[in-house]
């Protein structure tokens, strides 16, 4: 089993100006020895947060925290197979009323694909897709 970081608890991290290592310990304190990764839209959303940072010292601060992150976890692509969970799983839950974010849909249907579960700050979104471990960081 392993886990899909989700970037709120990069982000969480970062802020706390904790290192990458301070953060995998945290993860693994809170959810055993599993692997953790990255989803490719997870990490899009956290380069995001680097660039629209308003000051230099919090962009620079936040590339060099991504370029340690990216040393040392796997990041897993978004794939045609991706694509066709998350349209399904879009169109069932809409069907039934049920509205999940994009980012955190596309997110969950990685880590579905894997057998992993996903690693959030806020569970609330990730909890409306059927078949998906999530754990609370």
């Amino acid at each position: 089993m392993g886990l899909i970081l989700d970037s709120s608890v990069i982000i969480d991290a970062e802020r706390r100006g904790e290192t990458v290592e301070k953060l995998i310990e945290r993860v693994v304190h809170s959810t055993g020895d599993q692997d953790a990764a990255l989803s490719a839209i997870g990490l899009t959303e956290i380069v995001d947060g680097v660039y629209r940072a308003s000051l230099p010292a919090t962009r620079s601060r936040r590339e060099a925290f991504l370029r340690e992150l990216m040393s040392d976890i796997t990041v897993y692509p978004y794939t045609k197979e991706t694509a066709l969970l998350a349209g399904r799983l879009d169109g069932e839950q809409r069907n039934k009323g049920v509205v999940i974010p994009f980012t955190d849909l596309l997110i969950g249907a990685t880590a579905l694909l894997l057998g992993y579960s996903v690693l959030t700050v806020n569970t609330r979104h990730f909890r409306r897709i059927p078949g998906l471990s999530v754990m609370q960081m």
